[in-house]
């Protein structure tokens, strides 16, 4: 139960690298088990839902070597085809290892997962989808069992972009027999990552990173060699801590295609913005800006995010509105940062947040990860002291946050509670 302890007003300046991206790694850790082959995965990141899914993958049968930002993954047999509840409660992505386990053993079992309470989240996309491949599935005490003898091509048409649902049929759709072809699928760059791992094992994709992808069943995987594509909700939460601070930072090993809705947010908002092939740099402008934005799917502003980009928004002279569209109740970061002195108000989707209000430091608590990464950026913007608890779920999903932003300027420490 660590607490970040933050003195605010420290300006941010230097380089930052990104870590390999946490959502790309979980989804390819979980289509090693579609293969008997060893696989040589780079750049995975040291968070907390990385050493969750390779304890649930060890559980099942795989045997990891390696550190965990070079693991070399082999399932050479499934020994459970199960994830319990007592290896999944504290992780939502622990739902991608459905449709592995269900194309290469014919069955699985899979507790219902936890993670961020963000709104309902449902999981019936997958399993309407597996279903449509032929797929038997019950629900039970808040398991999910699913049967197939060998999972056959299917059309599937999502009603709505899902993005771990899109992930999900993909990975099953490479063992089954015939083609699968998935219509609104989501277009986000870590499922890219996923298909061009699947592709070097020596699976039949094409299109992803558009709206339709089509995959040829194979009868089995080998081995690959694959490196993980940089976090860009990371690289994104730097750039929103240096305008925050005034600083003027660069942050390296980073897509900058991957993140032009955050880059072009930024800009609207005034802060000057430097592209580099592989980095980018965040500096403040002549004039400050609010600003008006809605999440959406990719290529636009990522929900993941939203809570970060609100506390910038809240230092913003005048009226700032986001719209939230992709998951419901994703404003759990708003009752903290108006503890610290921000002036929010929540409408249904809508938020309308009134600036710029001095932030001061606070006693807060993170509820969830994306919100706690917004208090860690108001904290470093707020003046005195700042103490955020509940940094576990920080953890989840960024490599020493703490380290790296003390690195460029911040004074932040980790201290136990």
């Amino acid at each position: 139960m660590d607490k970040f302890v933050i003195q605010g007003g420290a300006r941010l300046v230097g380089e930052v690298t990104a870590s390999g991206a946490k959502n790309a790694a979980l989804p390819i850790l979980a289509a090693t088990l579609l293969s008997a082959a060893p696989q040589r995965l780079l750049g995975v990141p040291n968070v907390r839902d990385v050493v969750t899914m390779r304890h649930l993958l060890t559980e099942i049968g795989a045997l990891i070597t390696g550190d965990v930002v070079g693991d070399i993954v082999q399932v050479k047999q499934i020994v459970r085809c199960e994830a319990p509840y007592e290896e999944v409660k504290t992780m939502r992505a622990a739902i991608l290892v459905l449709g592995p386990l269900l194309a290469r053993c014919g069955e699985a079992h899979v507790s219902l997962p936890g993670g961020c309470a963000i709104g309902a989240r449902p999981v019936g996309l997958h399993l309407a989808a597996l279903q449509r491949m032929g797929a038997e599935i019950t629900l039970e005490h808040g398991t999910i069992h699913a049967k197939a003898r060998r999972l056959t091509g299917a059309v599937i048409d999502f009603e709505q972009v899902t993005v771990t649902g899109t992930q999900n049929v993909m990975m099953a759709a490479t063992l089954a027999q015939g083609t699968t072809v998935i219509r609104n699928a989501a277009r986000e760059p870590e499922g890219v990552d996923l298909a061009n791992f699947l592709i070097g094992c020596g699976a039949k994709i094409t299109g992803a990173g558009s709206s339709e992808i089509e995959i040829e069943g194979v009868p089995s995987l080998g081995g690959a060699s694959h490196t993980i594509i940089p976090d860009r909700i990371e690289a994104a939460t730097f750039a929103i801590a240096g305008a925050i601070t005034g600083g003027d930072l660069l942050v390296r090993d980073v897509l900058p295609d991957q993140m032009q809705g955050v880059l072009d947010l930024l800009r609207s908002l005034g802060f000057q913005i430097d592209v580099e092939s592989n980095a980018i740099r965040v500096r403040a402008g002549r004039t400050r800006r609010s600003g008006n934005f809605s999440t959406a799917p990719y290529p636009g502003v990522p929900t993941d995010v939203q809570p970060q980009m609100m506390a910038l928004l809240s230092q913003m002279p005048g009226l700032s509105t986001l719209r939230e569209t992709i998951f419901d109740g994703r404003f759990s970061q708003v009752p903290e940062l108006v503890r610290m002195g921000a002036d929010i108000g929540i409408e249904g989707d809508h938020a309308k947040i009134t600036g710029a209000t001095p932030l001061s430091g606070a006693k807060v608590m993170a509820s969830d990860l994306r919100a706690g990464a917004a208090l860690v950026v108001a904290g470093l913007a707020a003046e005195g002291e700042t103490e955020i608890a509940r940094v576990y779920h920080i953890d989840r999903g960024y490599a020493s946050l703490e380290g790296k932003l003390a690195s460029v300027g911040a004074h932040i420490r980790r201290v136990a509670a």
